[in-house]
């Protein structure tokens, strides 16, 4: 198992930025492809972004493209999400997960492990 932790969430102004932290413990960190979800009020949970093991591959989804930045550090067993131009639908709570696959994990939502989320709300 991994253990995942959110930081980095809070309070901006459409048109702003905050960049989300995860922080990994317990296993391997570079044995993992990483990502992040969202979930608004009254939503399904959808994909953000994910990042292979090494941060040479990514995916983001079409709502966020060109927008959010995802990277790793895996010195630092932290995973990154730099998002810019912020709008109030990016309004949710952001979720980092963890899984060997990017594919076939990461992006299709089938992660093995999930931190608890860290709220993050645009105001317009």
């Amino acid at each position: 198992q991994v253990q995942l932790v959110e930081s980095g969430g809070g309070l901006v102004q459409a048109g702003g930025s905050l960049r989300l932290s995860c922080a990994a413990s317990g296993r391997t960190f570079s044995n993992y492809a990483m990502g992040w979800f969202r979930q608004a009020p009254g939503k399904e949970r959808e994909f953000v972004a994910g990042i292979n093991w090494n941060g040479g591959l990514t995916y983001y989804a079409d709502s966020v493209e060109g927008r959010f930045t995802i990277s790793r550090d895996n010195s630092k067993n932290t995973v990154y999400l730099q998002m810019n131009s912020l709008k109030p639908e990016d309004t949710a709570v952001y979720y980092c997960t963890a899984d060997p696959a990017l594919t076939s994990g990461i992006v299709a939502g089938r992660g093995q492990n999930w931190g608890q989320g860290t709220q993050v709300t645009v105001s317009s």
